[in-house]
């Protein structure tokens, strides 16, 4: 989820609370319980496969941004909410308070596109075969376009993702094709690889090389490299991290960062 202003999907992560709103999603988060398990997808774009377990639900504090020659813009806080409605089906939802520091521009900070989809796994791993699943995403727009806060038309993303675990390694990756309808906007596609060292089932860290396609008129398509991992920090919780090394394989030089606290229950 992005916002326009920066090349990287060439919409920014646009979500965002207001004052009112984020206390009241931190105490929720403070009173699930449950215990960390291996997450995939974040802190990486590319995604995973895999679906919350059946009544089972995970929630991440987060933020993500990323600075160009053209300022910086990303979201932060914001909150991804995950839970399983039904065996191999996965609702998702994320709010997030957007922000826009763009040269020239005056600095904005406000809610930005809600994004809700549906994750369902079609084929399960077995010893030859990879878990298979659709994830389709909506990006709803609940941002204001005009500040660069958001979209300002309906997104829609319809990718495949593919998981096999060998070992104390996991190696996911798939694609997508992105609808982005509005003036200048181009749909867009886009392809990644993760390859993961599972230390334990709360540590690990991997690396992710992935390509997209340009998202608006002006822009060009580009490869990046990210590195990340999750680490424990208490029973519960566990922080993810990401960031960016693709500079020396694009000529879109930039720097981007994701971290987040997350929790299962």
């Amino acid at each position: 989820m992005f916002c326009r202003g920066s090349e990287i999907d060439g919409t920014i992560y646009a979500i965002s609370m207001n004052k009112n709103i984020l206390p009241f999603l931190l105490i929720v988060f403070g009173l699930c319980f449950g215990n960390v398990r291996m997450v995939a997808g974040p802190p990486f774009r590319t995604d995973d496969p895999i679906p919350v377990p059946f009544q089972h639900g995970e929630l991440y504090l987060f933020s993500t941004a990323v600075f160009d020659a053209g300022g910086a813009s990303g979201i932060g806080p914001a909150v991804e909410f995950n839970y399983g409605i039904l065996p191999n089906t996965q609702f998702h939802l994320i709010l997030p308070m957007a922000f826009s520091a763009l040269k020239g521009e005056a600095s904005h900070i406000g809610y930005g596109d809600t994004e809700i989809g549906i994750k369902f796994r079609f084929v399960d791993q077995s010893v030859y075969m990879p878990a298979i699943a659709t994830f389709p995403l909506v990006e709803i727009p609940t941002g204001n376009a005009s500040i660069h806060l958001g979209n300002g038309e309906t997104q829609i993303y319809l990718p495949i993702w593919l998981q096999k675990d060998i070992g104390k390694w996991t190696i996911y990756g798939g694609g997508g094709y992105w609808i982005n309808p509005g003036i200048g906007n181009k749909n867009w596609g886009f392809t990644g690889l993760l390859i993961q060292y599972n230390f334990t089932d709360t540590f690990f860290l991997g690396a992710e090389l992935f390509h997209q396609m340009p998202s608006f008129m002006g822009a060009k398509a580009y490869s990046g490299l990210h590195v990340g991992g999750g680490i424990p920090i208490a029973k519960e919780y566990q922080i993810l991290f990401s960031t960016d090394l693709g500079n020396g394989i694009a000529s879109y030089k930039h720097f981007s960062y994701y971290f987040g606290l997350y929790h299962t229950f």
